[in-house]
C-alpha cells in the first residue's frame, strides 16, 4: 500500500476513532480475530440478549460493535436504534451507528449523528475527526478544514490532529500548510514511516528535491529498504 494516499490515511484514521470506542465498550478490536471467532461472539451476544429479561445497553452496544466487525452495518443501525430510542444521547451508540451509516455512504445520517454528539460534547476529539472526514466525503471541504483546524487548536500534542489536516490540505493542493502539519506530526511522533514518507511527498510536490532526498536517505537509516522508496526515488529523477 503506498505510504501516501489519501484515501488509506481516511480508513487508518477512522479505524483507529472506532478501535477506541471498541475499546471503552470492553471489545478487544486490536487483537486478531478471525471472522469465524466474530460470528461465535454475535451468537453469544444474541443468546444473552434472548436470555436476559431486561433491556441492557451494554449489550446492545456490544452487539452493534460486532456488527460491525463484520461489516453487518443495518445489524449494527438496529442495535443503536434500540439503545437510542431509551437513551437518546448515548455517545456510545451514536458513534456506532455514525460509523455504520458512513460505511453505507449515508453521509448525512452519519453527520447528524457526529454534531449530535459534538453539540454535547465540543471537545470529543473522535467525533470531530469523524465528522471532518464526512464532510470531505460530502465535497464539505471549507467545514471539514474548520473541523481540523478546531481540532488542532484544541489538541495541540495530538499527532493524529496534524495527520488529518495536512490529508486534507495536500487535497487541496496547499503544499505549504501540508509540510507544516508533517513537521508538526513528525515532531510528536519522530519515528513514525509513513509520516515521513507523506513529508517526502509533500516536499517533491514543492520542488523541494534535495531535502526529499535527505528525508529519503534519513528513512534508509532508519531501516526502510531502499526498494520500498523506489518511487520517490525515482520521482528524484524526472
Amino acid at each position: 500500500m503506498p505510504f501516501s494516499h489519501t484515501h488509506s490515511l481516511r480508513l487508518r484514521l477512522d479505524r483507529g476513532a472506532l478501535v477506541l470506542v471498541l475499546a471503552f465498550l470492553g471489545q478487544s478490536p486490536v487483537t486478531a480475530q478471525t471472522r469465524q471467532q466474530w460470528r461465535d461472539s454475535l451468537d453469544r451476544l444474541r443468546a444473552e440478549i434472548a436470555a436476559r429479561p431486561a433491556y441492557s445497553a451494554d449489550l446492545h452496544l456490544r452487539k452493534a460493535a460486532v456488527n460491525i466487525e463484520l461489516k453487518q452495518w443495518n445489524y449494527a443501525v438496529d442495535e443503536c436504534a434500540t439503545v437510542l430510542e431509551r437513551d437518546p444521547g448515548n455517545l456510545s451508540a451514536l458513534f456506532l451507528r455514525a460509523y455504520a451509516s458512513k460505511a453505507q455512504r449515508h453521509y448525512s445520517d452519519a453527520y447528524r449523528d457526529y454534531a449530535q454528539i459534538l453539540n454535547r460534547v465540543p471537545l470529543h476529539f473522535e467525533a470531530r475527526l469523524c465528522l471532518a472526514q464526512v464532510c470531505q466525503l460530502m465535497e464539505r471541504d471549507v467545514e471539514a478544514m474548520d473541523h481540523l483546524n478546531c481540532l488542532v487548536e484544541t489538541h495541540p500534542d495530538s499527532a493524529t490532529a496534524y495527520v488529518a489536516r495536512a490529508s486534507l490540505e495536500r487535497q487541496l493542493h496547499q503544499y505549504d500548510a501540508a509540510l507544516f502539519d508533517w513537521n508538526q506530526a513528525l515532531r510528536l511522533s519522530p519515528g513514525n514511516v509513513d509520516y515521513a514518507v507523506s513529508r517526502v511527498d509533500v516536499l517533491l510536490s514543492l520542488h523541494r528535491y534535495r531535502d526529499a532526498r535527505k528525508q529519503l536517505e534519513a528513512l534508509e537509516r532508519m531501516g526502510v529498504a531502499r526498494g520500498a522508496l523506489r518511487e520517490w526515488y525515482d520521482k528524484l529523477k524526472r
